[in-house]
């Protein structure tokens, strides 16, 4: 019990699930209630919408490999570009804000899903994955 503890592998098992299972929330609720909303800040940058369908890949589809442990690393850098176009479309002007309840940082919940999955895309999916092969795991 005590080397399980101390295990490295489930530490980085808790980060897959804890990162994954906050991000599927988001997932769900823009599959349920659809994205339309980002035509406006994707267009004030000049992108086409299509551009926004990433999310469903980025907060649907990568959550779930990263919690069964497939090609983590590519699910975890899909996510660190998702939350990277997430603060610079929408969430910029939060960046360097403090917010009245609490007095949290303004982008604290995306900086917490994007360092998650870098540390993700750095260390692989650990020992508890479906998957440990490839150089993507």
């Amino acid at each position: 019990m005590s080397n399980f503890l101390k295990s490295t592998d489930f530490g980085i098992l808790l980060i897959r699930i804890s990162v994954s299972v906050i991000l599927l929330f988001h997932g769900v609720y823009k599959f349920l209630n659809g994205i339309r909303w980002m035509e406006g800040p994707l267009s004030q940058v000049g992108l086409p919408f299509y551009i926004a369908y990433e999310v469903y890949i980025a907060e649907l589809l990568a959550p779930i490999l990263i919690i069964i442990g497939f090609r983590t690393r590519l699910a975890a850098l899909i996510i660190v570009f998702d939350m990277f176009m997430a603060v610079f479309l929408v969430l910029r002007e939060q960046l360097f804000a403090v917010k009245e309840a609490g007095g949290g940082w303004g982008i604290e919940l995306e900086a917490l899903i994007f360092f998650g999955a870098l540390a993700l895309f750095f260390t692989g999916g650990g020992k508890y994955s479906v998957s440990t092969k490839s150089s993507w795991d």
